[in-house]
């Protein structure tokens, strides 16, 4: 008799459906699993035989054959435990015949409990794709499949009490839908932040198109500080980028039962220490890297010149193409990777080159070759380059409160609603990703644009690439000042964020 239970799995960060086809003949007793299986896959044989003995159930004595189809492409992990487990029983004729529309996943203990597993979002989703309408799954797993539409989900604490719902004994409640609350998580304010204006004003404007930014001031200067507050003035996710994120925090395994749908943009700051495949991603079974767990949200690089150079390198084509192509031996999987990046870095070595006090002993060739750890490509793709200067004693004893995050928000968030309506139908979301067609339908100047942006080209020797960067933070500019047309000032604001003199001091 051969059974066949709808499963699913995983391809990068993609789920697709998984047939597990049971089979038990005459011989010597014996349990076999076929179909391209890790060692996690392989090892689920005792794991279902003790979960069959230590629930009541009759455990075949006969030769077992388990094929996961399609049997060329590659499965890992524990996920298949729960289907293999049923396939058994119904072979051995224990349970009913399952639900044609229904699919099972799931991690069994010794003891037939159910342990949550990764990257259940997207299997829930291809599940939908396949025509699935009932999954069952671990109930740590169950919020996060409910955010799959169209799909009844029903959490599973043990296979007593699985099959005691197929058997028609004792049902199981379906899973209510996630509804994701609507405040504001508490985190770091800008109102903590006293003085540093033009700063606020840099990242505002990156916040509202989604530019990359890089701030260069001394140590204690407040770099990292304003960084981290960021996030709080982020533009607010929409639905479709929040299920891309979470799909890729799931995958990752970095979501929970409590918060299975990420509801603020992710933020992402990894140590200097980590190596490309760390950033890009990577692995012998392809894994999300620090640039996929920042899709929609920032990458925050600390000390930027501290990381190794193939680090950064691996980073200009991501920036430009919004996805990573990861190809290994096993498997390649493309990754979305579209982020906002922000380098926070000193002037030099010591980091005081420039300050009014004078305590830089650096010479004039170790700044130069301090400031080329970041080479000329990486430069190119920062839009907004800004100098942040030491906090004055005056601008630290101020009693009144700075401006608070949430004031900032609401014009970044009307700023993007004016670049959603301008970019609706195009899968552009913000400033930040036009295309050059857009570049030149939607930034054009006028008279006086033109004559400045050719001085400006002329002067800072500006490129193809950042002229067009350049013209999309003016964009972003107008848009924060309400203005259909880039006027002068937009450009000459835009412009002052493009002097990459202040890396010589």
């Amino acid at each position: 008799m051969v059974t066949t239970v709808r499963s699913l799995g995983l391809q990068g960060i993609s789920g697709y459906e998984v047939s597990v086809e049971c089979f038990l003949s005459g011989g010597l007793p014996a349990f076999d699993i076929v179909g391209l299986g890790d060692t996690a896959v392989k090892e689920s044989r005792e794991r279902v035989r003790a979960a069959v003995k230590n629930c009541g159930g009759k455990f075949p004595v006969s030769r077992i054959t388990v094929n996961l189809a399609p049997a060329g492409q590659r499965k890992e992990g524990t996920v298949y435990d729960l289907p293999i487990f049923l396939g058994i029983l119904r072979c051995a004729e224990e349970i009913p015949a399952l639900p044609p529309d229904a699919a099972f996943l799931g991690e069994l203990s010794l003891t037939g409990k159910l342990r949550g597993v990764s990257g259940v979002l997207p299997m829930a989703m291809a599940a939908v794709r396949g025509g699935v309408k009932s999954l069952f799954v671990p109930a740590e797993n169950a919020a996060e499949a409910t955010l799959a539409d169209d799909l009844t989900v029903y959490p599973v604490s043990d296979v007593n009490a699985l099959v005691a719902h197929l058997r028609h004994e004792t049902p199981i409640a379906p899973a209510e839908r996630f509804q994701p609350t609507e405040s504001q998580a508490d985190g770091p304010d800008f109102a903590d932040v006293m003085g540093q204006e033009n700063v606020k004003r840099a990242l505002e404007i990156a916040a509202a198109g989604g530019h990359n930014v890089l701030l260069i001031g001394s140590p204690g200067a407040g770099k990292s500080m304003l960084a981290r507050r960021l996030p709080s003035i982020l533009p607010d996710m929409t639905r479709r980028e929040a299920l891309e994120s979470t799909e890729i925090w799931s995958v990752a395994g970095l979501t929970d039962s409590a918060h299975p749908l990420l509801t603020q943009r992710p933020f992402r700051a990894p140590h200097h220490t980590l190596s490309s495949v760390a950033m890009t991603g990577g692995g012998s079974i392809p894994r999300p890297g620090e640039i996929s767990l920042s899709h929609n949200g920032v990458l925050f690089l600390d000390e930027l010149p501290e990381f190794p150079r193939d680090v950064l390198e691996a980073l200009r084509a991501p920036i430009e193409d919004g996805e990573v192509t990861i190809t290994r031996a096993a498997a390649s999987v493309t990754l979305p990777s579209r982020f906002m990046l922000v380098g926070a870095m000193n002037p030099c070595r010591c980091g005081w080159y420039g300050h009014p006090s004078g305590r830089c002993r650096c010479t004039s060739a170790q700044v130069e070759k301090y400031a080329e750890r970041i080479s000329g490509p990486m430069l190119d793709r920062m839009d907004l380059h800004v100098n942040v200067p030491s906090v004055e004693f005056e601008a630290m004893r101020r009693r009144e409160k700075a401006e608070c995050s949430a004031e900032i928000r609401a014009r970044v968030n009307a700023a993007r609603a004016i670049q959603s309506a301008r970019y609706a139908g195009t899968g552009v979301l913000c400033n930040a990703q036009m295309t050059p067609a857009m570049v030149g339908e939607w930034c054009r100047l006028d008279d006086a644009g033109e004559k400045l942006l050719r001085s400006a080209f002329e002067r800072l020797r500006l490129t193809a690439r950042s002229h067009d960067r350049l013209l999309r933070v003016a964009r972003t500019i107008a848009d924060l000042d309400g203005k259909a047309q880039i006027e002068s000032a937009h450009l000459a604001e835009a412009i002052q964020y493009r002097n990459t003199d202040i890396l010589k001091g």
